[in-house]
């Protein structure tokens, strides 16, 4: 990034927000080109925006001694927010868990590259938090501070992660590589990967049987026929939400990025839709899903030692996986039987109705 970019780059994001006051930086960057790292990058001041070095791993370890605060991660078509305190990190290689009632995260390390701490102002005052972002200056998870944030460790934290190097030259971006194609469904086994999914014993072992069948998901969703995957409606996330409120029947949600998937376990209450967007707006638990850009969404079935397991999950026109809900259960344990009828229903005929 040179100075030159960076000097045009802020100009220009001064103008927006001239035109625009209250504009978001994901979409102000998103307007200029940009992403949302190197606009921050312009406003390294030392107060506004202080760029942080690593480790990662040691500053997320340390979250858990600031208090409550708001952990947010997103993809383009999905934002999850959970208010909470960060339990103790476990980290295997660049794989981190945390893993609590509030906050439940696991963390790929390996895609962070960026970190800041960052103050916004807003009508309520300061906003702080931190942040983190992959190496082409995509957002991976952010940390904002609440009211009941303790702010004397949030500084401290934040004062002993500082760079010495607060240049926006440090700020060094690269585009994200080119995803290979996916192979032709002709090239795929599909016999071989349904008898595979038949045998599954752990949920968490369907990625590795991906990777083993040189299939992406969605492609495996396809391939496997509706024994183990149904397409649904677009709309069919909503409808779960809504009959999830209504009944009071707790739930997952899983949303992820490259370099984090987060995880709200318990019942959604308050549900909104405002323009594309539909919104669970509850106080410890907010999801924001952009319903206009859901490409697919599929019921999912995967055997294990404890009965099937069922979900829902939701991709957009890249054929990236954007969220999954579940029903709320723990390993050793069947899912709720609400939630597999809740589920199922989806793919009935009223359901479409």
């Amino acid at each position: 990034m040179t100075h030159t970019h960076t000097n045009d780059i802020a100009g220009r994001w001064r103008a927006l927000l001239a035109a625009e006051p209250g504009l978001r930086i994901r979409e102000a960057a998103k307007r200029l080109g940009s992403v949302e790292a190197a606009l921050l990058a312009t406003r390294l001041d030392g107060e506004s925006v202080i760029r942080l070095r690593g480790p990662w791993p040691e500053i997320v370890g340390k979250v858990g001694g600031l208090g409550q605060v708001m952990a947010l991660t997103r993809n383009e078509m999905v934002v999850h927010e959970r208010h909470g305190t960060y339990g103790e990190l476990s980290l295997e290689g660049h794989v981190g868990l945390i893993l609590g009632e509030d906050i439940d995260l696991r963390i790929f390390f390996g895609a962070w590259a960026h970190g800041f701490a960052v103050t916004e102002e807003t009508r309520a005052g300061p906003r702080r938090s931190l942040q983190f972002f992959d190496a082409a200056g995509q957002a991976i998870h952010k940390i904002y501070a609440t009211e009941a944030t303790d702010r004397e460790a949030f500084e401290t934290l934040v004062a002993a992660y500082r760079d010495e190097d607060q240049s926006a030259a440090a700020v060094t971006l690269r585009p994200t590589p080119a995803k290979p194609a996916p192979l032709a469904d002709s090239q795929i086994d599909a016999d071989s990967l349904r008898a595979a999914w038949a045998a599954l014993q752990d949920t968490h072992d369907f990625f590795p049987l991906l990777r083993k069948h040189k299939v992406a998901r969605e492609q495996a969703f396809r391939l496997a026929g509706t024994e183990f995957a149904v397409p649904l409606e677009n709309g069919s996330a909503r409808r779960m939400l809504q009959t999830a409120a209504q009944d009071g029947l707790p739930i997952m949600v899983f949303v992820g990025n490259p370099g984090m998937i987060q995880i709200h376990t318990g019942p959604v209450e308050k549900l909104l839709a405002t323009g594309p967007w539909f919104n669970v707006l509850d106080p410890l638990f907010n999801l924001h899903l952009r319903e206009d850009g859901i490409a697919s969404s599929w019921l999912v079935r995967k055997p294990s030692v404890d009965g099937t397991v069922t979900s829902l999950e939701l991709f957009d026109a890249q054929g990236e996986l954007v969220v999954s809900f579940f029903g709320k259960r723990k390993p050793g344990e069947p899912e709720l039987s609400g939630w597999r009828d809740l589920a199922e229903s989806l793919a009935t005929p009223q359901a479409a109705a």
